[in-house]
């Protein structure tokens, strides 16, 4: 039996990490070529002449005299932790299928468990910002799901206690083969909410498989063809042909997160579907994730503390 490529590819090994990033000036070289790639450009006027400030780690423009660091109005601002630390939380972040909890990931880097979990949520809000702006196409499946929280009185499935309900949606190729997801955390799975999700999230005229829960009716709102199979609950329902990718996908995100997190809090569920979803879209290439986050990172707008704490944006 054929190896899977995907599966099998050689990935980015420690000593292949250090010999890209393993020193600050290395991580300082490789944002400057990323933040701007034609050359310098002063944020303020555009000029492409400047002068650097080594002792303060500023630019200053040649022409109106703005100074500028490498990592102001991006996600990195303010931060005081090495961008060796950065890139490692990156690295540790993309490159294991389960990825990493706050904790651990703390302990990895040498940084306290605060610093740790701000790093994380930080670089987690990146990956949910950059997944909003993308939307999916041709032939989709999709499903409706519940997780996080506790059962109350032993209720399960749908409005099982505090769980949260979210949507996973599997874009496949002509093969019926995955390649791109989509994990929306949504308030309540009502034709409303469905219809606002499906404008944002999918492109007009994409086919929408469905297992004929009512609310799924919306996407014919957005545009989209939909394709509705009742096929009831329990084991016929998981093993349908029609639905395999996404019963695959909503699996393997329930199992990571349950193997990787000890406990995480329901407002920011957002961002751990971000975070498996950025992974699993990139996935044909792991190196190139560490310098794809870190160019998003440097488009995405400062978040500081107070922000941080806030529950997130479901889509």
């Amino acid at each position: 039996m054929a190896k899977n490529k995907i599966q099998f590819q050689k990935g980015m090994s420690i000593p292949d990490f250090m010999d890209r990033y393993g020193t600050e000036e290395k991580c300082r070289q490789t944002l400057f070529r990323l933040r701007w790639p034609g050359g310098f450009a002063c944020p303020v006027c555009g000029n492409a002449t400047y002068c650097e400030i080594k002792e303060r780690k500023l630019f200053q423009c040649n022409r109106c005299r703005h100074q500028t660091s490498l990592i102001a109005g991006t996600i990195f601002q303010s931060s005081h932790l090495p961008l060796t630390k950065w890139f490692l939380a990156m690295y540790l972040m993309t490159q294991s299928k389960n990825g990493i909890s706050a904790m651990e990931l703390s302990r990895q880097i040498g940084v306290s468990c605060n610093s740790g979990w701000r790093i994380k949520h930080k670089l987690m809000q990146v990956m949910l910002e950059r997944g909003m702006t993308k939307k999916l196409g041709g032939r989709i499946e999709i499903d409706d799901s519940y997780i996080g929280g506790k059962r109350v009185s032993g209720k399960r499935g749908r409005g099982a206690g505090r769980k949260a309900p979210f949507i996973a949606a599997v874009e496949t190729d002509e093969d019926k083969k995955p390649q791109r997801i989509k994990l929306s955390k949504v308030k309540g799975f009502r034709l409303e909410e469905v219809e606002h999700w499906s404008v944002r999230s999918l492109e007009p005229g994409t086919t929408v498989v469905s297992d004929g829960l009512a609310c799924f009716n919306a996407v014919e709102n957005a545009g989209c063809i939909h394709e509705s199979h009742v096929v009831g609950g329990g084991k016929q329902a998981v093993e349908h042909p029609s639905f395999k990718w996404v019963n695959t996908i909503l699996g393997n995100v329930k199992n990571s997160l349950k193997g990787t997190y000890h406990s995480f809090h329901k407002k920011h569920i957002p961002r751990y579907l971000a975070e498996f979803q950025y992974r699993f879209n990139r996935r044909v290439d792991l190196p190139s994730m560490i310098p794809r986050l870190a160019f998003v990172s440097l488009r995405t707008p400062p978040m500081p503390q107070r922000l941080l704490t806030l529950a997130e944006k479901s889509w």
